[in-house]
């Protein structure tokens, strides 16, 4: 037996691994040798492990996490089938941001910060049904995408009259378990299942138009922002979007929203 079996130098030449990857896989449990002589402590391992090496090896290129290649060694076809799927679409979802990312990097190299134009402006009270959603800042688009989809289906049942366009309430702060909600203007009184109603009051806001894709509108919200700061303003939840022209109306390049950030008034402001 010990004559089939290889050190642990041959088999990393016939895996082109090196003998530290090797070394690493056995002390995080991935690829045990089949013997470890217990004078030298030198490793031994059989030829059918190469498969498993070359596989671990694969992986960890495609950078998956050493635990997520543990549990898909180890798992069943299907089960693995299904880990590995999981990890796809881990990684689209990262490439989906990366892309956006590269977008808003090619605009600002191309003609610098964009110079959006941000506006004082006093909104009227609004009155909104609204679906609402809990979700992290990476979820955000899935969780729209999702709040519109139940938002819209229950006002074409009731019969509901809704001004256009749709609104998106967003916290000020981006964080983990935030809630969000999406919300058509409406005179009607009373709740419905699967609606709730909010009222926006009327107030002092600044605001802005984008023009482009969802994914750009960090850059909006960047000049709304430095505005409020540059002024001295403080902003007030929720901040709001509206989607003046959407996805089914235009392509990305062409969408419109309306960012609109509420602030306190000053106390002159108040009084008047």
């Amino acid at each position: 037996m010990q004559d089939e079996l290889l050190t642990i130098g041959r088999f990393a030449r016939m895996c082109r691994l090196s003998v530290k990857q090797l070394r690493h896989y056995d002390e995080m449990g991935l690829l045990a040798p089949v013997r470890v002589d217990a004078g030298s402590g030198y490793r031994y391992y059989a030829p059918e492990q190469a498969r498993d090496a070359l596989t671990i090896a694969l992986l960890r290129e495609m950078d998956l996490p050493l635990a997520v290649i543990a549990q898909a060694l180890a798992a069943e076809p299907e089960r693995r089938a299904r880990i590995l799927r999981a990890e796809r679409d881990r990684l689209a979802e990262r490439i989906r941001r990366d892309q956006a990312r590269l977008e808003m990097l090619e605009r600002l190299a191309e003609g610098g910060l964009p110079g959006y134009e941000v506006t004082m402006s006093r909104e009227p009270e609004r009155r909104l049904a609204v679906v609402r959603a809990v979700c992290t800042p990476v979820d955000i688009g899935d969780e729209v995408e999702g709040c519109v989809g139940r938002l819209l289906p229950v006002l074409g049942r009731t019969g509901i009259v809704w001004e256009p366009p749709l609104w998106g309430l967003y916290p000020l702060d981006l964080e983990e378990g935030m809630e969000i909600a999406v919300g058509a203007q409406t005179p009607q009184q009373e709740g419905l299942p699967g609606l709730e109603f909010e009222v926006l009051p009327a107030g002092l806001v600044a605001e802005t138009l984008h023009v482009g894709s969802y994914a750009q509108l960090p850059l909006a919200y960047n000049a709304l922002f430095a505005t409020l700061h540059e002024r001295g303003l403080r902003p007030r939840a929720p901040v709001r979007e509206a989607y003046l022209v959407g996805p089914a109306e235009a392509p990305q390049e062409e969408l419109m929203t309306r960012l609109t950030i509420p602030v306190h008034m000053t106390k002159q402001e108040s009084m008047a």
